[in-house]
């Protein structure tokens, strides 16, 4: 029986966790801000604990998912953080969306613990944790890859890319591409609209041609009905745009699309599309065009 940790269940954390409980052989330790949020999982036999600490005492591997940079230094440090409670030799799974800077700070405090942290982010959607098909990014040394390889498995496919960071720097790399594709689309769709093109033949049409990639395949449908339950939500997708911005001033690279995707992104929070599905770009720009 492994005994799992896991700090931050929001959509894709409870999803994740729900994956891991649904698993034989797996015991399940959780916390969140928000305990009614993680009611679902607790009626299904993930054991609630209230702090971090209490979790990572607990268990054998340790993994968080939560918002962004401050969110992490929430759960992680202070006398209740995840810090505190891990053991020598511990493995703790990062598989948020930070700043790889502040990631690679919290590998270095959990290696002054004695024990191992790997940042694991996810490529994917909601539906995607729940049936197992992720595209895992992992960063740290080959040992925490190691180790961390056969439960991350379970989850999605896996790839180590790098040293600590690493995984959060591709992960920013490819969210810069999939802003750009649904800003595109959206734009395209749009185009042929207005131009007297049915928008259901249009979106069909559009992703069934040569720049039909999985994510624009899997939403176009989510550009002719949006969902109130979002996959990716507009402002995770903004935060994390803003975080390759930041990091490519720091390595001196020109980002045109992501600068585009920046300003597009604060449009549709103005426009009341923070927690809608990344989507809703359509209808911002649909909006905006009249």
């Amino acid at each position: 029986m492994t005994a799992i940790g896991f700090i931050g269940l929001g959509a894709m954390g409870a999803a994740i966790a729900g994956r891991l409980l649904g698993l034989k052989g797996n015991e399940v330790y959780g916390t969140n801000r928000t305990k009614s949020k993680a009611q679902p999982l607790i009626e299904r036999g993930l054991h609630w604990r209230d702090t971090p600490r209490e979790v990572a005492a607990r268990a054998d591997v340790v993994i968080s998912m939560v918002t962004d940079d401050a969110a992490l230094a929430a759960v992680s440090d202070g006398p209740d953080g995840i810090v505190a409670g891990l053991l020598p030799g511990q493995l703790y799974i990062d598989m948020s969306t930070v700043s790889p800077r502040v990631s690679t700070d919290l590998a270095a405090r959990v290696s002054a613990a004695g024990a191992v942290m790997v940042d694991a982010p996810v490529s994917g959607s909601v539906p995607a944790a729940r049936d197992g098909s992720l595209a895992i990014l992992v960063g740290g040394t080959a040992q925490g890859f190691e180790a961390a390889s056969p439960l991350l498995s379970k989850l999605g496919n896996v790839s180590h890319v790098g040293d600590n960071g690493h995984g959060l720097l591709l992960k920013l790399a490819v969210n810069i591409s999939l802003a750009a594709q649904m800003l595109a689309f959206s734009e395209g769709v749009l185009l042929a609209e207005r131009g007297g093109i049915d928008r259901e033949v249009a979106a069909k049409v559009m992703a069934q041609t040569s720049i039909g990639s999985p994510m624009l395949k899997a939403r176009a449908p989510l550009v002719l009905n949006l969902p109130e339950q979002a996959w990716f939500d507009v402002a995770l997708m903004h935060k994390d745009i803003r975080l390759a911005r930041d990091a490519a001033r720091q390595e001196g690279v020109q980002l045109p699309s992501a600068a585009i995707a920046d300003t597009v992104l604060s449009d549709a929070e103005r426009a009341g599309y923070a927690h809608r599905d990344i989507a809703g770009l359509y209808e911002v720009l649909a909006k905006a065009s009249r």
